[in-house]
């Protein structure tokens, strides 16, 4: 009676705190207020895959189904432990609530034996018929009531985390100032055009992805790259919707708005990703489906035995669905810590790969590589200093983007550059500018060739050597005299040797390997520089697809590294897949895992996190299991009963729960101490 007394006073304090919530969260979704509407109509469909209005109906209906179960289960409760202390047939009455609550559950088990199969939900009906038919009102209604109840803990915990995980790429504007006829006004966001230019100042959030046309800001792009550091950005540069402008001032010229920016397509990977189910998931859904007949014999063979309160608590201990509702919490918190490392996992099985990864193979340019060069040797014709030839270069370059303008202009900084009259510019080629009447040609020996240009014996010289070593060559003419050439060389990311050695202690990686389309000697050098086991030089992009199926073939498990620009072959046919291309092609990228922030700063963070989430959701499956270990080892040689099996099922759904939920708690305790 006590027992009864105690469970009874706990469940009325939290059904009571429950039913006051839910009223609460009613009254707040029946009654929206204007501002909220006008909101959301002005809002963008940016995110209309993610929070639609639809879903948000079906969420408040879900809502609402389990406010009124816990309602419901929460009366039987009470009818249930009155009845047990002071007049058994009231207890009778909590009958009708503990089915109606277990309805669906009941309606799938129906299902299921019409199709001649016998699946969890099966051993739920059992044990809630066979305990009500058997008299144990108050054990089954209390049963239910921790259901309903952990059934609405549960939900908002996965919904909370799927929110926040979508969350961090949700920013949006609803208005933005644009110059229409030279005169500043403000429009809907949703209203914004390609070509349209957007004037964003300091504190504002970015409402487009875009180039800048005019002015310097340093904006904020933690949550798309994981760089906590803000980044200049000026004429020219590429900004991002949802991103925040610090400080300055920027005209953005609007090339993606809604759902073609990067932050909305993001959204819709992250999306499609939580859905994904882990390995060892599976293993225990397989494992409990195919354990649900052994625990009905096993039940029904004790039942002599035990009788029927014993033989229900066997059924009763089986750890059913419950990885199926622990599993999601833990997946979307480790997808939450990658996107706040600013790791876009677009394939959730990866985090299952990379535990079975013993091969990396890079890719050389762009990878192990800067993309953009430095200007090394310069070498002057007869009559010319290198301090010339260098200057008519970045005349040449100064309005270019492109990576070898950025090298020379770099290098040419300390110089006086003329400004161009007029410009000719040859896609692929080089440069043809018109400067104080002269003609300056910027480019490589074919575009001289092309120009008929003489070119002379020594620079050819340079230039066979050049390609040799794998280095660029860039000539300069002056009204079609060739006045020397600038040598560019490749430079090797800051973070290369470190990622490597890091890579080298990680205990399932047994071979790291590079690919280049570069030419023997050059890659020789850089496998050489960076401690790397071997090389495959001089490969066109189908040959590196060639490559990675040998390795395969040779039992390796590959995960394949590139800047996914001439790599998307061998980024397929690899086990995993990853690139640096940065936030700007996520949709167009085929790899399965984007480092935002284009650098391999944060590879190593991919391995660690895969090994995490490895360990966590196994954690997570001895969670689920031991309960039932100890309660069918409990049945038969403690006396357990319903109350002590039920007890075991909601400490094992907690400590799943609580360790799903325990790395992203850790993770932002580590931001909070940096």
């Amino acid at each position: 009676m006590l027992v009864q007394l105690l469970v009874f006073g706990v469940s009325a304090y939290i059904g009571s705190k429950v039913f006051h919530y839910a009223k609460k969260s009613n009254k707040t979704a029946s009654l929206p207020k204007k501002n909220n509407l006008l909101n959301r109509n002005l809002r963008s469909q940016q995110f209309d895959e993610i929070s639609s209005e639809k879903d948000q109906r079906e969420r408040n209906m879900m809502e609402q189904m389990m406010n009124r179960n816990i309602g419901i289960a929460t009366s039987s409760l009470v009818l249930s432990t009155v009845g047990s202390l002071l007049y058994r047939p009231l207890a009778l009455l909590s009958v009708p609530g503990s089915i109606f609550v277990g309805l669906p559950i009941h309606q799938k088990t129906y299902q299921s034996l019409k199709r001649g199969e016998v699946g969890t939900e099966t051993l739920v009906s059992i044990v809630t018929i066979g305990g009500l038919l058997s008299g144990y009102y108050f054990i089954i209604s209390f049963a239910v009531f921790l259901f309903s109840l952990s059934f609405k803990l549960l939900k908002k915990a996965t919904e909370d985390s799927k929110t926040k995980l979508v969350d961090i790429f949700r920013k949006q504007p609803f208005y933005a100032w644009v110059i229409t006829n030279g005169i500043e006004i403000q429009i809907a966001v949703k209203d914004l055009k390609t070509g349209q230019v957007v004037i964003v100042n300091g504190g504002e959030i970015i409402p487009v992805d875009g180039m800048i046309t005019e002015g310097l800001a340093n904006i904020d792009e933690h949550h798309l790259t994981g760089e906590s550091r803000p980044n200049e950005k000026v004429q020219g540069d590429q900004v991002f919707a949802s991103t925040i402008v610090l400080s300055g001032k920027i005209y953005v010229a609007v090339e993606r708005t809604g759902n073609e920016t990067t932050v909305a397509k993001i959204g819709k990977i992250l999306n499609n990703t939580v859905e994904f189910k882990a390995s060892t998931q599976l293993r225990a859904e397989s494992l409990a489906n195919k354990t649900v007949i052994p625990t009905l014999i096993v039940s029904g063979l004790a039942f002599p035995i035990l009788g029927p309160l014993g033989s229900l608590a066997i059924v009763n201990a089986h750890f059913k669905d419950k990885m199926t509702i622990v599993a999601p919490i833990s997946i979307m918190n480790f997808l939450n810590i990658a996107s706040q490392k600013g790791i876009l996992i677009k394939d959730g099985r990866t985090l299952d790969l990379l535990n079975q990864v013993d091969t990396i193979v890079f890719d050389k340019t762009g990878t192990l590589t800067e993309e953009q060069p430095q200007v090394g040797e310069i070498y002057p014709s007869v009559s010319y200093a290198k301090e010339e030839v260098l200057k008519w270069a970045a005349a040449a370059e100064q309005k270019q983007q492109h990576p070898i303008a950025k090298a020379i202009l770099k290098a040419a900084q300390t110089l006086e550059i003329p400004n161009i009259d007029e410009t000719e510019y040859k896609i692929g080629y080089g440069l043809t500018v018109k400067i104080n009447n002269k003609w300056i040609r910027s480019g490589s020996l074919r575009f001289m060739e092309l120009a008929k240009i003489h070119i002379p014996f020594h620079i050819r010289k340079i230039q066979a050597h050049c390609h040799e070593i794998g280095h660029s060559l860039i000539l300069v003419a002056v009204d079609n005299i060739v006045i020397g050439a600038i040598e560019l060389l490749p430079v090797v990311r800051s973070e290369v040797k470190k990622v490597i050695s890091q890579l080298r202690q990680w205990p399932s990686i047994k071979t790291i390997y590079i690919i280049s389309g570069d030419h023997e000697i050059p890659t020789q050098k850089l496998a050489q520089s960076l401690n790397i086991d071997r090389y495959f030089a001089e490969t066109l992009p189908e040959q590196k697809a060639e490559i990675i199926e040998q390795l395969q073939n040779e039992g390796k498990f590959i995960c394949y590294i590139g800047d996914g620009i001439n790599d998307s072959i061998a980024l397929k046919k690899s086990q995993v897949s990853i690139s640096l291309r940065g936030a700007s092609t996520v949709a167009i990228d085929t790899a399965q895992i984007v480092l935002m922030d284009g650098s391999l700063t944060q590879l190593i963070s991919v391995f660690e996190l895969a090994q995490d989430f490895h360990k966590n959701i196994n954690v997570a499956f001895a969670t689920v299991i031991l309960p039932t270990i100890i309660g069918a080892g409990g049945v038969f040689f403690l006396h357990f009963g319903l109350i002590q099996t039920i007890f075991l099922n909601w400490v094992g759904l907690a400590a799943g729960v609580s360790n799903a939920t325990l790395p992203l708690l850790k993770h932002k305790q580590l931001q909070k101490a940096k």
